[in-house]
C-alpha cells in the first residue's frame, strides 16, 4: 500500500471519528449542562457534584459513540474480541475520562471557577481534545484492528492490497504441470 492511500485512509477514518465523537459530544454536553446548570429545565439536579455529572453524561456519550465507531468511524477494522471491541472500549474510554475530569477538578477546585463557561472550557474544550486524541490512538491500535492482508503476511507489501482495499479481484496466471510426463526432457547425468 502506498503512503498516499495510507494517509487517505487515516484522513477518511479521522473524519468519521470526529463525526461520530461530534455527535456524541454534543449528547453529553447538552446532559452535562442539564445536570450541572439547568440548562433547559430550570432546576440543576447535580449543581454541586460536577464531576458525577460529567461522568453520567459521558458515560451516556459513549455509549452511542461505541456504536457509531463500530458501525461508521471504524467500519473497515475488525474488532478483535467477541463481544465487538465493547468491553476494551468501555476500558479505554473510563481510562482516558480521567483526563477531562481532571481538567474539571483543576477548574473548580484549584481555580475556582464554577460558572457554566468555565466548566466548559475545562472539561468540553480542553480536556475533551486531550482525551480526544488519546481515543482515537488507543481505539486504532487495541480495539478496531485493520485488516492484514496474505501479501503482509509474506513480506510482500502490496502483493493483495487490491483484493483487501478495493474488493477487485486481481488475476494470477497459473502454468498447468505437464500431463505427459514421457514428452518432458530429462535431464542425464553428467559422464564421469
Amino acid at each position: 500500500m502506498g503512503a498516499r492511500s495510507q494517509v487517505e485512509r487515516i484522513v477518511a477514518e479521522v473524519g468519521r471519528f470526529l463525526l461520530v465523537g461530534g455527535a456524541a459530544t454534543i449528547v453529553a454536553l447538552l446532559i452535562f449542562n442539564v445536570l450541572v446548570h439547568g440548562f433547559l429545565i430550570g432546576g440543576s439536579l447535580l449543581e454541586t457534584q460536577p464531576i458525577a455529572a460529567y461522568v453520567i453524561a459521558n458515560t451516556i456519550g459513549m455509549l452511542i459513540s461505541y456504536q457509531g465507531s463500530r458501525t461508521f468511524a471504524f467500519r473497515d477494522r475488525q474488532a478483535e474480541t467477541a463481544d465487538g471491541g465493547f468491553t476494551a472500549y468501555v476500558a479505554i474510554n473510563m481510562a482516558t475520562m480521567t483526563i477531562p475530569v481532571a481538567c474539571l477538578a483543576l477548574s473548580r477546585d484549584v481555580l475556582g471557577l464554577a460558572d457554566p463557561v468555565s466548566d466548559n472550557v475545562a472539561a468540553n474544550i480542553v480536556g475533551a481534545w486531550l482525551g480526544l486524541g488519546a481515543r482515537f490512538y488507543l481505539f486504532r491500535t487495541y480495539v478496531f484492528k485493520r485488516p492484514i492482508s496474505l501479501g503482509e503476511l509474506y513480506d510482500e507489501p502490496g502483493l493483495l492490497e487490491a483484493e483487501v482495499w478495493e474488493e477487485r479481484p486481481v488475476q494470477r496466471q497459473v502454468s498447468a504441470p505437464p500431463t505427459d510426463l514421457s514428452t518432458t526432457a530429462r535431464a542425464e547425468p553428467p559422464a564421469a
